[in-house]
């Protein structure tokens, strides 16, 4: 056999067979040269999540930067707002502002003639009014009627000054967030005439008309602060007033018994 024909033999030999490779390829239906085109799920989920959370505060942030200082300072508000009215809640709930059974069934006993079973029931109640009203009867019962009144009159004031507290932040954001939301409308104002000016003859409308809306958003985001706040004011203020007038009513009503032989007269 000839070097030529070996050759040609092992040439033939190369050509005519298939790599393993190359079957796999063919088998799987892809090329071999071309990287797989399927992305994994948490790929996804991954670069779908920054998409959603920029949609969401996006909007947010743009506004805030529209509006400059003012609007920050607004915004700031906003949350010290909720903050205290959540606060209010919470501590009006924990002290009892808005019970009065236990007191009204205190005064009851007491106006019964039946001073310990009043001042137990008082003294057991968590509420703002059965304290009040245990302090009193403690009061009448131990010390003389003008140190009775004293007491009572300084633990009382106590109790609503403590109702009240955080009541004058509310007002004053009431009374400033609008003033912020002007002082806002008033820069950007200023900022869309300055721009207005440079431009001359060629001012472009729609460029005015951008900077008009931006600055009068400050004043939008002042109000938004400022009507809650004075609604939550008042509500609060009015609990408040009526919490000082069951005050005022039960210390009456406690230092004002008739007399023991009164009953017995009546009963006869």
């Amino acid at each position: 056999m000839s070097d030529e024909t070996v050759e040609t033999g092992a040439v033939e030999a190369v050509d005519g067979g298939e790599t393993p490779s190359e079957d796999a390829s063919a088998a799987d239906g892809t090329d071999a040269g071309t990287p797989s085109q399927d992305v994994p799920a948490a790929d996804v989920a991954v670069t779908e999540t920054p998409a959603l959370t920029s949609d969401f505060f996006g909007p947010a942030s743009e506004l805030l930067d529209k509006g400059g200082l003012a609007i920050w300072a607004i915004a700031a508000l906003s949350v010290l707002t909720l903050a205290i009215i959540l606060w209010k809640l919470w501590r009006y709930s924990v002290t009892g502002v808005w019970r009065r059974e236990r007191a009204e069934m205190a005064v009851e006993k007491w106006l019964a003639n039946e001073d310990a079973s009043a001042l137990e029931i008082a003294s057991a109640g968590r509420g703002v009014r059965a304290g009040v009203t245990a302090v009193a009867i403690r009061s009448a019962l131990t010390r003389d009627t003008a140190n009775a009144r004293e007491e009572t009159v300084r633990v009382a004031k106590g109790q609503i000054a403590r109702a009240r507290s955080g009541l004058r932040a509310l007002e004053l954001i009431a009374t400033i967030a609008p003033l912020l939301g002007l002082f806002g409308t008033v820069l950007g104002m200023i900022a869309a005439f300055q721009t207005l000016q440079a431009a001359g003859s060629r001012a472009d409308p729609s460029a005015l008309a951008g900077g008009i809306w931006e600055a009068l958003l400050t004043t939008a985001a002042g109000m938004a602060v400022a009507i809650p706040a004075s609604a939550a004011l008042t509500w609060f203020e009015s609990t408040t007033d009526r919490l000082r007038l069951d005050l005022e009513d039960i210390a009456t009503r406690i230092f004002t018994r008739p007399p023991a032989q009164s009953y017995a007269h009546a009963a006869e």
